[in-house]
């Protein structure tokens, strides 16, 4: 079965450099032409990211990668995840608000939360009507990311989980401080009276 696993692990690293090399294709074509591909070039960027958080989740369960705790600007992150995402939500007419009230650093593993929260967003924008919310704030001693959205909310709770779910999981258990273990909650009813992903890390 690991090498089986293995097998696969090596295919979605050809399938992600398979990936790169069509995006600077785009590239290419869009200097060529004068044309925008930007929403080819975001399709391509989502799906590499996706295979990515495959790879994470499969070493993060093999036990054989550490997180990479650094100290990090919240609003920093919070900032580059809404330059990541605010255009390709801005195209389905979607707006993106963010509220940092965390203003001090904060020690998590800055790469892969970056790749959770732009997975969070860019769900919410799917089913959002008119905004979403990226919102970052200090609770019970522990910092409190959030996603929230106006849309329609969960159509079962807790929803059936996919790889970019269960990663979010298991990277909030696996910040730990003060004894203390963090923790993704999901649910309704938000102030923008949609879904809501909260993910607590201590």
């Amino acid at each position: 079965m690991q090498k089986l696993l293995d097998i696969l692990a090596s295919g979605i690293h050809d399938a992600k450099n398979q990936l790169f090399q069509a995006e600077s294709t785009l590239i290419e074509a869009e200097t060529r032409y004068g044309i925008d591909l930007g929403e080819a070039r975001y399709a391509i960027e989502a799906a590499a990211q996706r295979l990515s958080r495959t790879l994470i989740a499969y070493r993060l369960g093999r036990h054989d990668q550490a997180l990479a705790i650094v100290p990090t600007v919240v609003c920093d992150l919070c900032d580059e995840v809404a330059l990541a995402q605010r255009h390709h939500l801005a195209t389905a007419q979607i707006g993106l608000e963010v509220d940092c009230q965390a203003f001090d650093e904060w020690p998590l593993d800055r790469d892969l939360l970056t790749d959770i929260l732009n997975n969070a967003v860019q769900n919410a924008g799917r089913f959002a009507k008119t905004c979403v919310r990226l919102s970052a704030s200090t609770d019970d001693g522990g910092l409190l990311l959030r996603v929230e959205d106006d849309g329609p909310g969960y159509a079962e709770l807790p929803p059936a989980g996919g790889t970019g779910l269960k990663l979010a999981e298991t990277l909030a258990a696996l910040h730990t401080r003060h004894g203390k273990h963090g923790h993704l909650h999901l649910d309704n009813g938000g102030p923008l009276g949609g879904a809501r992903f909260a993910l607590w890390l201590p």
